[in-house]
């Protein structure tokens, strides 16, 4: 992920986690994987292209559904993998209140901060979140 991309991600955090907790139950998870069919219809082919059936459309659009979800959760995971670099006191309580969902004029209120200097904080840890998971690419890569 690029810098834009992290920050992105630390700014819908909040709700990206609560749109894959009410997906996964619309989508009936079952041991962590995402079953979007059962029966018969998870043998048929999936249709592509037009089709006046109702419900191979759903088919077509809860496999739509599940790889966003999909995309969601890698999202989300590479932020919680890259928390711990986070270590300074007020970055992780800056963290912490963007991951709760706080906009930057909230938590600057509640800080005691001005809304610059926690943008400041932000992109700092914008900036440790962006090396960390670098570093790591190039060791595993």
């Amino acid at each position: 992920m690029n810098k834009k991309q992290i920050e992105s991600a630390l700014r819908d955090y909040n709700w990206m986690l609560n749109e894959i907790k009410r997906q996964r139950d619309l989508l009936q998870v079952v041991g962590g994987n995402v079953v979007a069919q059962s029966g018969i219809e998870s043998t048929m082919p999936k249709p592509k292209g037009n089709t006046s059936d109702p419900v191979a459309k759903e088919v077509i659009r809860r496999d739509k559904k599940s790889k966003w979800v999909q995309k969601l959760e890698r999202k989300v995971l590479f932020i919680q993998n890259n928390i711990h670099v986070i270590q300074d006191p007020r970055e992780k309580a800056v963290l912490e209140c963007m991951l709760d969902g706080l906009s930057m004029s909230a938590i600057g209120h509640h800080m005691g901060l001005s809304r610059r200097h926690i943008y400041n904080i932000k992109d700092s840890i914008v900036e440790k979140i962006s090396q960390n998971a670098q570093s790591t690419q190039k060791m595993t890569g």
